[in-house]
Protein backbone atom coordinates (compact mmCIF):
# COMPACT_ATOMS: atom_id res chain seq x y z
CA UNK A 1 0.00 0.00 0.00
CA UNK A 2 0.94 3.12 -0.39
CA UNK A 3 -0.68 6.99 -0.03
CA UNK A 4 -1.63 9.27 -3.10
CA UNK A 5 -2.26 12.95 -2.75
CA UNK A 6 -4.11 15.36 -4.68
CA UNK A 7 -3.98 18.64 -4.11
CA UNK A 8 -5.70 21.86 -5.13
CA UNK A 9 -6.45 25.31 -4.44
CA UNK A 10 -9.73 27.14 -4.73
CA UNK A 11 -11.09 30.82 -4.95
CA UNK A 12 -15.12 31.02 -3.53
CA UNK A 13 -15.22 27.56 -4.32
CA UNK A 14 -13.76 27.34 -7.85
CA UNK A 15 -10.39 25.36 -8.69
CA UNK A 16 -7.52 28.03 -9.73
CA UNK A 17 -4.71 25.70 -9.17
CA UNK A 18 -4.12 22.45 -9.00
CA UNK A 19 -1.24 19.90 -10.05
CA UNK A 20 -2.93 19.51 -13.47
CA UNK A 21 -3.33 22.88 -14.32
CA UNK A 22 0.64 23.82 -13.02
CA UNK A 23 1.45 21.04 -15.35
CA UNK A 24 -0.06 23.18 -18.15
CA UNK A 25 1.51 26.47 -17.10
CA UNK A 26 4.22 24.55 -17.00
CA UNK A 27 4.26 23.27 -20.64
CA UNK A 28 3.45 26.83 -21.71
CA UNK A 29 6.38 27.85 -20.30
CA UNK A 30 8.81 25.15 -21.48
CA UNK A 31 6.90 25.24 -25.54
CA UNK A 32 6.21 28.84 -25.49
CA UNK A 33 2.71 28.24 -26.46
CA UNK A 34 -0.35 27.09 -25.64
CA UNK A 35 -1.13 24.56 -28.58
CA UNK A 36 1.92 23.66 -28.31
CA UNK A 37 1.58 22.63 -24.31
CA UNK A 38 -2.04 21.76 -25.07
CA UNK A 39 -0.36 18.72 -27.45
CA UNK A 40 2.06 17.90 -24.33
CA UNK A 41 -0.59 17.58 -22.13
CA UNK A 42 -2.99 15.30 -24.41
CA UNK A 43 -5.65 18.06 -24.74
CA UNK A 44 -7.37 20.17 -27.24
CA UNK A 45 -6.53 23.36 -27.75
CA UNK A 46 -9.55 24.98 -26.47
CA UNK A 47 -9.38 22.62 -23.35
CA UNK A 48 -5.76 24.31 -22.53
CA UNK A 49 -6.99 27.78 -23.48
CA UNK A 50 -10.25 27.15 -21.33
CA UNK A 51 -8.14 26.35 -18.00
CA UNK A 52 -5.99 29.28 -17.97
CA UNK A 53 -8.61 31.67 -19.03
CA UNK A 54 -10.83 29.97 -15.83
CA UNK A 55 -7.43 30.56 -13.79
CA UNK A 56 -7.56 34.11 -14.51
CA UNK A 57 -10.88 34.57 -14.18
CA UNK A 58 -11.32 33.59 -10.95
CA UNK A 59 -7.35 34.89 -9.27
CA UNK A 60 -8.35 38.25 -11.28
CA UNK A 61 -4.91 37.98 -12.54
CA UNK A 62 -3.07 37.35 -15.96
CA UNK A 63 -0.79 34.53 -16.40
CA UNK A 64 -0.28 33.80 -19.84
CA UNK A 65 0.87 36.63 -21.97
CA UNK A 66 -0.10 35.41 -25.76
CA UNK A 67 1.50 37.11 -29.21
CA UNK A 68 -0.54 36.73 -32.03
CA UNK A 69 1.12 35.73 -35.52
CA UNK A 70 3.82 37.95 -37.15
CA UNK A 71 6.30 37.74 -38.68
CA UNK A 72 7.98 35.16 -35.93
CA UNK A 73 4.99 33.38 -35.34
CA UNK A 74 2.53 34.21 -32.29
CA UNK A 75 3.44 32.52 -28.93
CA UNK A 76 3.14 32.45 -24.92
CA UNK A 77 4.93 33.09 -22.21
CA UNK A 78 3.72 33.14 -18.26
CA UNK A 79 3.48 36.31 -16.34
CA UNK A 80 6.37 36.49 -13.21
CA UNK A 81 2.62 36.01 -10.66
CA UNK A 82 1.63 32.65 -12.64
CA UNK A 83 5.99 31.44 -12.52
CA UNK A 84 5.16 32.26 -8.37
CA UNK A 85 2.47 30.83 -7.92
CA UNK A 86 4.02 27.28 -10.05
CA UNK A 87 7.04 27.87 -7.31
CA UNK A 88 4.48 28.07 -4.04
CA UNK A 89 1.84 25.77 -5.72
CA UNK A 90 5.29 23.34 -6.21
CA UNK A 91 6.36 23.67 -2.77
CA UNK A 92 3.61 23.28 -0.74
CA UNK A 93 2.68 20.01 -3.11
CA UNK A 94 6.13 18.68 -1.80
CA UNK A 95 5.52 19.31 1.53
CA UNK A 96 2.52 17.99 1.77
CA UNK A 97 3.88 14.69 0.60
CA UNK A 98 6.41 14.76 2.66
CA UNK A 99 3.90 15.18 5.74
CA UNK A 100 1.42 12.24 4.42
CA UNK A 101 4.57 9.83 4.05
CA UNK A 102 5.67 10.72 7.16
CA UNK A 103 1.97 10.27 8.40
CA UNK A 104 1.29 7.21 6.30
CA UNK A 105 4.31 5.08 8.01
CA UNK A 106 3.55 6.25 11.52
CA UNK A 107 -0.01 4.74 10.71
CA UNK A 108 1.00 2.15 8.50
CA UNK A 109 3.90 0.85 9.65
CA UNK A 110 5.78 -1.71 7.62
CA UNK A 111 5.07 -5.35 8.52
CA UNK A 112 7.53 -6.72 11.21
CA UNK A 113 9.16 -9.94 9.79
CA UNK A 114 7.47 -13.27 11.39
Amino acid sequence: MEPKLNAWLEVEGEVVLSVWRVELLTAVAQTGSISAAAVHMGVPYRIAWQKIHEMESRLGQKLVETQTGGKHGGGATLTPLAQDYIARFTQISQELETVLQDRFQTIFPPNSPE
